[in-house]
């Protein structure tokens, strides 16, 4: 009898970020049904809607490579400031650092907050650049920063029904939370 074995077919995540290519492996786990690799690609930063960005990103990404893509987009939204900084949260915090974003809730009573994690899927083989989005949120509180601070702004956030931030949580129960492992569970 002779055993055939399935090679797994092969997405492409558009990412320079390795602690977030690490994350996104270990929430999929080995039962995810596709072949996951990385690949560096400068994108444009794009101004808009959240998902109206992520559909442009990822479309754009399957343009240049010609193959299956999948991006992420984060955004942390305060709902204070109506959402902002919401898809420049990468800027934001360059600019101000953590300390600054949470000085820009100063005179604000309501300090809550939504995380936001989009993942945008496109087969890029074909002409047709159709996106399909897979969105999770996880609701939190923007706090002064608390523990590790090598990843993102998750030292700021601090999920709802928790004491401690993003950073402070063990990666094993901060992934079964986070915004990131409710999008990833929709994409699976």
């Amino acid at each position: 009898m002779k055993l055939i074995v399935m090679a797994k077919r092969t997405i492409t995540f558009v990412t320079s970020n390795s602690k977030k290519l690490e994350e996104v492996r270990a929430i999929l786990g080995t039962d995810f049904p596709f072949e996951l690799e990385s690949h560096k690609l400068d994108l444009p930063e794009l101004q808009g809607e959240i998902d109206e960005i992520s559909i442009q990103k990822c479309q754009e990404a399957a343009r240049r490579l010609k193959k299956p893509v999948l991006i992420e987009d984060t955004s942390l939204c305060f709902n204070a400031l109506n959402g902002l900084p919401g898809p420049y949260i990468k800027w934001f915090l360059d600019k101000l650092k953590p300390d600054g974003l949470v000085k820009l809730l100063t005179g604000w009573e309501d300090k809550s907050a939504e995380a936001v994690c989009t993942f945008a899927y496109c087969p890029g083989d074909t002409e047709d650049y159709s996106v399909t989005i897979f969105q999770g949120k996880t609701q939190g509180t923007i706090v002064a920063p608390r523990g590790s601070r090598g990843f993102g702004w998750g030292y700021v956030f601090e999920p709802n029904g928790y004491v401690n931030t993003y950073a402070e949580l063990p990666s094993e129960e901060k992934n079964k939370i986070s915004h990131r492992s409710k999008a990833l569970d929709k994409l699976v």
